[in-house]
């Protein structure tokens, strides 16, 4: 694995594919919602007509004709309305879910990428709110046509009355967008700002729910709530503020568009009075005053949403366009190879250095618990090979030469905080559904009684995070999930902290029987697994400082029997 410098493409990019994407969909939308708003303009139109023709004609067939005419008006405007919103908010909804999954599969990578610190909280609120923000880019482009087609055919039908009026409508456009283009700068800075916020907050959330139980332990809970109302309250600020923009931009957007709409009117009214215009025309002129505002509405809200989105569209960014922290290699390890540790500086760790044979079950006895944290995440590949001093060889190849599928495929890395999934036990115990150990993984993991106790046995349902389980519960859980994944190297972490010393007695001769032939790496304090490993490293300081049996360790080494006595 090699590091990349890929810089972040803008949200510019984002917004360009999410259009290029839907450019058929779009047409269709823009095409009929530009019939809606014609046939919405026509009316007036066809209402002035009516007033200038068939009230001079006074023959019930011109009145026929016009009923007729206003029915034809009215159906085309429901059905283009009906089904270019179909079009539109179907093509969003597909849109936005492309993007979530996009930024989900970012997160499921098993390359970590430099998302410049965002938390998981962080991106599950990109994945959603700015997913679905950043797709209304498809709905508003149509939509502004659309609305541009309405002013249009109103400034047309206005100058062939007077052109005045139609200057009056180009103009005043001109004028209300302007100054409208100017305030949603501000719009898409501040919703930029808020999603952040909002999306800290969710982070903040998403820790102390992982945490709440080792808070109340110690009594800090009621800290961690404090931090959390601080970010919050942030939050919610930073929400009034976006609030207030909106509102000045939706008052003032309204404002301006009553100002014009009373500007055509009055102009109408003055040439009807000094007859340069009809009847028939005034009426016209008046209905298009009318409703031209809500077209005018549309456009001039457009703005702000295209800022919405590209403020979404540019967080998305640093998701989607954030370099991986190492680039994996071509090669694939050696099946059922050994595992070797030579030199590593990391962390606590200085300078490592031990080798585990094929087929043989090891345990580390760490001193410290920060440097055992630090020796799983570097066999985890959490940290990438470039992070750390040293190599890590797997089969005899170096983990810089690996693809981390194939190094995810070739040993297991189980930490001691593994995660519970909502499911049944069956699928967290075989999420893939074709493991062919499943029934020695659970009897090994002595989770036999957990499915005993339960009449759905093995379909029993778990809550999400395992609420509905003790600790000992799902620490065997998830033990039984990392043997039956029955990889060519196992790695646990402490995998039974949290059992009574008769259950750690006897998974720890079951996890040496199951793993027979197999390479077994355990990091742990626990005399049952220590006793039942081939043979004993102790990391102190850092470095590999003795190696024994359990047992001669015990009988030779009083700094062991006090770490690791009970």
């Amino acid at each position: 694995m090699k590091t990349d410098t890929q810089r972040p493409r803008p949200g510019a990019a984002i917004l360009r594919t999410a259009l290029r994407r839907n450019i058929g969909a779009m047409i269709a939308g823009t095409v009929l919602m530009g019939l809606y708003q014609a046939a919405e303009t026509a009316f007036p139109i066809a209402l002035g007509l009516i007033v200038e023709h068939t009230m001079q004609d006074r023959s019930l067939g011109s009145l026929g004709v016009s009923i007729g005419s206003l029915a034809v008006i009215i159906t085309t405007v429901s059905l283009s309305w009906r089904f270019g919103m179909r079009v539109l908010q179907k093509a969003n909804t597909t849109e936005a879910h492309r993007w979530r999954v996009q930024v989900a599969a970012c997160g499921l990578q098993p390359v970590a990428r430099d998302v410049d610190g965002l938390k998981s909280g962080e991106i599950l609120t990109i994945a959603t709110e700015d997913a679905d923000q950043t797709a209304d880019i498809i709905e508003v482009v149509p939509l502004l046509v659309s609305s541009l087609v309405a002013v249009v055919v109103a400034a047309v039908a206005l100058s062939l009355a007077d052109i005045r009026l139609g200057l009056l409508v180009i103009v005043g456009t001109v004028g209300i967008l302007s100054i409208l283009a100017v305030m949603s700068k501000r719009i898409g800075s501040s919703t930029q700002e808020q999603q952040a916020k909002v999306a800290r907050a969710g982070a903040k959330v998403a820790d102390l729910i992982i945490g709440l139980r080792p808070l109340h332990g110690f009594g800090g809970n009621h800290a961690a709530f404090g931090s959390y109302r601080k970010v919050s309250t942030d939050a919610k600020r930073q929400a009034i503020t976006v609030a207030k923009v909106n509102g000045a931009y939706a008052g003032t957007a309204l404002a301006l568009n009553a100002v014009l709409a009373a500007a055509v009117s009055l102009t109408a009214g003055w040439l009807a009075f000094g007859g340069q215009i009809s009847i028939g025309e005034l009426v016209m002129a008046v209905g298009l005053a009318q409703f031209i505002m809500e077209p005018l509405k549309m456009f001039s809200e457009m703005p702000k949403y295209v800022m919405i989105a590209r403020a979404s569209a540019e967080r998305m960014a640093l998701v989607l366009s954030a370099p991986p922290v190492a680039t994996p290699g071509p090669e694939r390890p050696s099946p059922g190879g050994d595992l070797e540790i030579d030199g590593v500086r990391h962390g606590t760790l200085q300078g490592v250095k031990f080798q585990v044979a094929a087929g043989e079950f090891v345990a580390i006895a760490p001193y410290q618990p920060r440097a055992a944290a630090d020796l799983v995440a570097v066999l985890a590949v959490n940290v990438a090979p470039p992070a750390y001093e040293g190599v890590v060889r797997l089969g005899g190849q170096e983990l810089a030469d690996l693809s981390v599928e194939a190094v995810r495929e070739h040993m297991l890395v189980n930490p001691y905080d593994a995660e519970i999934f909502g499911g049944t036990l069956r699928t967290n115990i075989d999420p893939s559904g074709n493991s062919r150990t499943l029934p020695e993984a659970v009897e090994a993991s002595m989770l036999t009684d957990v499915v005993a106790l339960h009449r759905d046995g093995l379909d029993y349902a778990v809550r999400d995070r395992g609420a509905n389980l003790s600790g000992g519960q799902r620490q065997r859980l998830s033990l039984a999930r990392a043997l039956a994944a029955d990889t060519d190297v196992l790695v646990l972490h402490n995998p039974t902290t949290a059992v009574d010393a008769v259950t750690e007695q006897l998974i720890a001769r079951n996890i040496a029987k199951l793993r027979r032939g197999r390479t077994t790496l355990v990091i742990t304090s626990s005399p049952a697994l220590l006793d039942a490993a081939d043979r004993v490293l102790v990391l102190d300081e850092g470095i590999i400082t003795a190696e024994d049996t359990h047992r001669n360790l015990l009988a030779g080494d009083e700094a062991y029997c006090l770490a690791v006595a009970r």
